[in-house]
This record gives structure tokens, C-alpha cells and sequence, in this order.
């Protein structure tokens, strides 16, 4: 038995409220990434993850020393890391010749890995080396994702979701307008994925409504997809399993379209139509010559009967 896995009883009341943070919840904690330099990690992937913690901050930890693992190979280390730092999300940088400057971003479920994607750094452009200004720690970032192979090809459907869930930060029920700062955009073209990231500006024009533009903030990553850890079906659905408490209650006859515009049904009684009130138009009125022919009519009908 690993000595994490141990029934550890809290002495203090510091290390009790240490635990029940780490403790099972219904609404789950703000997801905290990891990021981890491989035993022969260059300057460029040092670089990389740098930057990337930048962006993170403050829900990322950072390890400086240089940790010799394989994470395709080997996952206890990172699995030790995870449950040690509370983090569910984990970045790790290695070079070597016959996979340079590589990226390897995945995800844990209840402290084991889940599903990570190696990627490829062909050219990488700083944060440090485009000279504009920088969005305050903590920004919560918009994500616009490009290109029909997120959606058509199953390892980039599963690259756009690990990457939604490494880069969306906390979540929040409102958002002011100057509150989005910034963008990250990936793009996926022949084969590679674009990542590049812009500062929003929001300009004077004449109206309510500003006029935005993009200025690029850095950094920029040319991405090339190698291997792939993917979960199976049944594991990955049981970890978007939601609990009971968080299910919304079904309510009857009102349903919802996709752009979340509420129907509701009425069932009612079988409508006499012949009661029906409606508009008198003169054009609807009967002519003298028609009520008598219809009272004659009925004059006859009685005659008949007698």
C-alpha cells in the first residue's frame, strides 16, 4: 500500500480543514495544473512550460527540478505528483532526438491518469519576445476553436476537450465587458494545430457597443499531433458522471431548444368552436332574403312533424 493510499487521521484542526478540502464534493474545486520538466527538457520546452504557468496563474504549480520519467511508459510519478499537489491537470516537457521539443497535456481522474496527448513544438514564439502588454494574473481566458477536424476526427474532439478543460480556468455565472481580455485560439490545418493567443481592445465607436481589436500578446506554438493515451468509453463516461444533487429536476411539459428558449405545453379541453366568439364584419351578416327562405324552412319542418 503506497503511504497516500494510507486512512491518514488528522492530529490538528489545521490538518482536518487541510483534508476536507480534499474531500469528495459536489460541486467540484477549480481544476489546478501541474506543470512538470522532463530529465532532459531544452531550453525551449523550459520556455514553454514557463509560459504556459504564466497563463495559468495562480491555478498551476510549477516544478523547477527535472524529474526523469516517461509518462507513455511510466505514470506512477506523475500519479505521486497529482495526489501530493492536488492537481487534476498536468503538462510535461521533454526533448530527446527522436522526439523533439515535446509537450505531452492530460487530465487525472480520481488521482490516475485519464487520457494525454503528445504534441510536437515546431516553432514557439515567447511571451517575453512580443513586446506589448500583458493581462493581470487570473484572467479568465475565451476560446474559439477552428478548423472541422475538432469536430469530425475522435483524437482532436478529445485534444479540443483537454484543452477546454486545461485553459477555461473557474467558472462564473456573469462576465462584465471589460472583464474579456484575452484569447486563445487554436486552429486546426493540415494536420497541425495553431495555438495563439491575443489581447482584446476595445475601442471607441460612435455607439453603445465598442469595437474590438486583436493584438497579439504571446505565446504562439505550431503543434504537431503524435501519441495518443486515450480513455476508454465506459471510464470516460464514468468521470462526466454528475452527481444527484447537481441533476436538474424534470419538469413536466417544458422543454428547452439549443439556443435555451423555453417551451412550455398546455394541455387543454376539446374546444366547442361553434360558441366562438369572433369579430362581427358586415360582410358576415345575413341578408333579409336568407333569413326567410330559413324561416320557411323551418315552418315546413314543423307542419311535417304535426
Amino acid at each position: 500500500m503506497d503511504a497516500l493510499d494510507k486512512v491518514i487521521k488528522p492530529k490538528t484542526k489545521r490538518a482536518k480543514r487541510f483534508l476536507e478540502k480534499r474531500e469528495p464534493k459536489v460541486s467540484e474545486n477549480i481544476k489546478n495544473a501541474m506543470l512538470i520538466k522532463g530529465g532532459n527538457a531544452n531550453a525551449t520546452v523550459t520556455q514553454v512550460l514557463r509560459d504556459m504557468y504564466a497563463l495559468k496563474k495562480p491555478y498551476g504549480v510549477l516544478y523547477k527540478k527535472k524529474n526523469i520519467t516517461r509518462p507513455f511508459e511510466d505514470q506512477t510519478s506523475l500519479e505521486f505528483f497529482s495526489k501530493k499537489s492536488d492537481c487534476s491537470l498536468f503538462m510535461f516537457g521533454s526533448h530527446n532526438k527522436k522526439r523533439p521539443n515535446n509537450l505531452i497535456i492530460g487530465r487525472m481522474y480520481d488521482y490516475h491518469v485519464l487520457d494525454m496527448i503528445e504534441l510536437g513544438i515546431e516553432k514557439f514564439v515567447s511571451l517575453k519576445d512580443i513586446k506589448t502588454s500583458k493581462c493581470p494574473e487570473g484572467t479568465k481566458p475565451m476560446l474559439i476553436f477552428a478548423g472541422d477536424d475538432f469536430d469530425v476526427t475522435e483524437d482532436y474532439r478529445r485534444l479540443k476537450n483537454l484543452l477546454i478543460d486545461f485553459f477555461r480556468g473557474p467558472t462564473v455565472s456573469n462576465v462584465r465587458l471589460a472583464g474579456l481580455e484575452y484569447v486563445l485560439h487554436f486552429t486546426a490545418l493540415n494536420g497541425k494545430v495553431y495555438f495563439r493567443s491575443y489581447k482584446l481592445l476595445l475601442k471607441k465607436s460612435g455607439c453603445r457597443t465598442p469595437r474590438i481589436e486583436l493584438e497579439e500578446m504571446g505565446p504562439s506554438m505550431d503543434l504537431v499531433l503524435r501519441r495518443t493515451h486515450l480513455a476508454s468509453d465506459d471510464l470516460y463516461k464514468l468521470s462526466m458522471k454528475m452527481p444527484k444533487a447537481l441533476k436538474p429536476k424534470k419538469r413536466k411539459n417544458i422543454s428547452q431548444d439549443t439556443f435555451g428558449t423555453t417551451f412550455g405545453r398546455i394541455h387543454m379541453q376539446k374546444q366547442d368552436l361553434s360558441k366562438l366568439q369572433t369579430r362581427k364584419m358586415k360582410g358576415l351578416k345575413k341578408r333579409p332574403a336568407e333569413t326567410g327562405t330559413e324561416n320557411q324552412g323551418k315552418k315546413s319542418k314543423r307542419i311535417k312533424k304535426n
